[in-house]
């Protein structure tokens, strides 16, 4: 896990809803020296989305630097400061936005599972797993859960280090 001492370390931090994901996630990545780099992929839509947002930007102090990725992450990565700490938050909003904007899903998941695979600091990625649940009964929520899968497997893969978040708890898987 990052340690604010090694750059070029990926980490993914994985679990259900309400998990605590994101917060281990920020946690991780203040280990490091600021300043932080937060890339956020979540979209105000609604008024539940935008308390969301709000409480997770209550958590982060003048040491964030927020950047708004919806839908263009790997550019937004691409972008980040060399050496510096990111946090990605979370992988499953962007793979949601890219579905329904309609953009090519394998595509922009190969781009960016190559950007995640080269990582130029201590780079952490929340994403849910969405597989352990029911089947969704739409088409449309089985492409997704697929789609999700297959993401998460292939920055499994280049990461350093995978962890499962459960009830808080964060499970190292590798």
């Amino acid at each position: 896990m990052p340690d604010g001492r090694g750059a070029g370390r990926l980490t993914l931090v994985l679990g259900g809803a309400r998990s605590g994901k994101s917060v281990h996630g920020e946690r991780l990545v203040t280990n490091g020296p600021p300043p932080w780099t937060y890339i956020a992929t979540a979209q105000a839509l609604d008024a539940e989305m935008t308390e969301r947002i709000a409480a997770h930007r209550a958590r982060r102090d003048a040491r964030w630097r927020t950047v708004d990725a919806p839908l263009d992450l790997a550019e937004a990565l691409a972008a980040a400061p060399d050496d510096g700490p990111v946090l990605v938050d979370c992988l499953t909003l962007w793979l949601s936005n890219t579905m329904l904007a309609g953009r090519d899903v394998e595509a922009a998941g190969a781009r960016l599972a190559d950007m995640l695979s080269r990582p130029r600091g201590p780079w952490v990625v929340v994403s849910n797993e969405v597989g352990l649940g029911i089947v969704p009964d739409t088409p449309l929520g089985r492409r997704f859960r697929d789609a999700q899968g297959r993401l998460n497997q292939a920055v499994a893969a280049a990461a350093d280090a995978v962890v499962l978040m459960v009830a808080g708890l964060p499970m190292k898987v590798k």
